[in-house]
């Protein structure tokens, strides 16, 4: 139908059966839950990176800590995966 930029319309279009959008599959549940669409196939080779950057050799502040751990409970890595 047409090629967009805009991640709501794309879900839109997606969701009126007018084409297809990606999403995270750490997210699949919530998107066919919250758009009320179903998988169609996986792009196993596309891969999305998460960065948490501090000054800091080793997170210290209560809150950067939990965000990180909130990260390695939700993205299922061991904490290894991701520095802290």
């Amino acid at each position: 139908m047409a090629e967009l930029d805009d991640s709501a319309l794309l879900t839109t279009f997606g969701q009126a059966g007018a084409g297809l959008f990606v999403a995270p599959t750490v997210l699949e549940k919530e998107v066919m839950r919250q758009f009320r669409v179903t998988v169609v196939g996986r792009l196993e080779s596309v891969r999305e990176r998460f960065y948490a950057i501090s000054v800091e050799r080793r997170l210290k502040h209560p809150a950067v800590v939990a965000i990180s751990e909130g990260a390695h409970a939700m993205l299922a890595l061991p904490k290894g995966r991701l520095r802290s």
